[in-house]
């Protein structure tokens, strides 16, 4: 009873702390949760157009993660022999689908996501070790962007503002980061040298709050991230550079599109820094998506860089409609669909009626 015991506290001791701590934060964005919904009526004043123009841009977004996946997949499928079964739009669109949608719904956030993610791809013949590389990589680069933007930012906010009503010029920002996102990017992935210099000068900062960081640590660790991306992405560089630019970059224009629909007024390189902290606080596996903690952050956020308070909370809203719970639905449908094809489509799924002389 005592090994039993230790079995079960074992194997739901984590999970129970887990779900704990989802409630305690839940409870404590609760406010802000509710605030959100009881503005939901107010989305009815922003004119109609405007969703199909948000939903454009997340779909273009999440279309840029298919095609970085896609390539990813087929680096590591050319390595393997025998080659495995090639894995198709519609194969990697429905498992990113369902997986995103699991990391909003379920508690572990990502690492939730990414296992079904990742056991769908295998279901469909990928191979357990190919689809473990290529989800690291695709890990590895998206957030190497993310890091990057508020780097990028530093000049245009030195600079100072605009002139008045330029919040439009973040659509145009958006296509001018992607395309420094893509030089850097090939940059870092054919000069190795580069990241050397960056890896030492990152780590001469950190080395001041944590000395146990060094110049030499951080950059062979940097090395070692670029090492894995590179061979991941090898012969692919530029267009992985450019669909990890454009999955990021389709996101923060439908942050700005939002905030331009309700006649906002913003610098669009304060509005990128307050996307990049909401982006970082969604990795914070509290509650499931950052669910109340983003919406919460991004509004705060939104206002201190001089959106008034209602409009930051409806912008939130509108934007967190079509990039958080929009795909939550589209994911499950797609869990389901692949669900009711594999039971349709695989024989080996079928129960075989049981021998002669047993008990049903």
């Amino acid at each position: 009873m005592r090994v039993a015991g230790g079995g079960l506290v074992r194997r739901w001791g984590g999970r129970a702390v887990g779900l704990a701590i989802t409630g305690v934060g839940l409870y404590i964005v609760a406010p802000s949760i509710l605030s959100l919904f009881g503005a939901w009526p107010r989305l009815a004043d922003v004119e109609f157009w405007w969703f199909p123009v948000l939903v454009v841009l997340e779909f273009a977004s999440f279309a840029a993660l298919w095609w970085l996946a896609r390539l990813a997949l087929a680096q590591h499928a050319a390595d393997e022999e025998p080659r495995p079964v090639h894995a198709g739009w519609g194969t990697i669109a429905t498992a990113q689908l369902a997986g995103n949608a699991a990391s909003k719904v379920v508690p572990g956030g990502a690492a939730t996501g990414g296992v079904l993610q990742a056991r769908l791809l295998i279901q469909a013949g990928q191979p357990a070790a190919v689809v473990a590389s290529a989800l690291t990589a695709i890990g590895l680069i998206t957030t190497g962007v993310l890091l990057l933007l508020p780097v990028l930012t530093v000049p245009a906010v030195l600079i100072g503002p605009p002139p008045a009503r330029q919040l439009e010029l973040g659509l145009l920002v958006s296509l001018i980061m992607a395309i420094v996102i893509v030089g850097l990017g090939l940059t870092a992935l054919t000069w190795k040298r580069f990241v050397v210099l960056v890896g030492r000068a990152t780590g001469r900062i950190i080395h001041v709050v944590k000395h146990s960081v060094t110049a030499d640590s951080c950059a062979a660790l940097l090395v070692t991230q670029r090492d894995r991306v590179a061979a991941a992405f090898e012969g692919r560089w530029w267009a992985a550079a450019l669909a990890a630019a454009a999955n990021r970059m389709f996101d923060y224009a439908a942050l700005v599109a939002a905030l331009v629909a309700l006649d906002a007024h913003a610098r669009p390189s304060m509005v990128l820094l307050a996307y990049v902290v909401a982006q970082a606080l969604a990795m914070i596996p509290i509650t499931p998506g950052g669910l109340g903690f983003v919406d919460a952050g991004l509004t705060a956020l939104l206002v201190l860089i001089g959106v008034s308070a209602d409009t930051a909370l409806i912008g939130t809203l509108l934007y967190r409609l079509v990039s958080f719970w929009l795909p939550i639905p589209v994911g499950l449908l797609a869990w389901a669909g692949w669900r009711i094809h594999r039971h349709v489509t695989d024989p080996s799924r079928t129960e075989a009626p049981p021998p002669a002389g047993e008990d049903v």
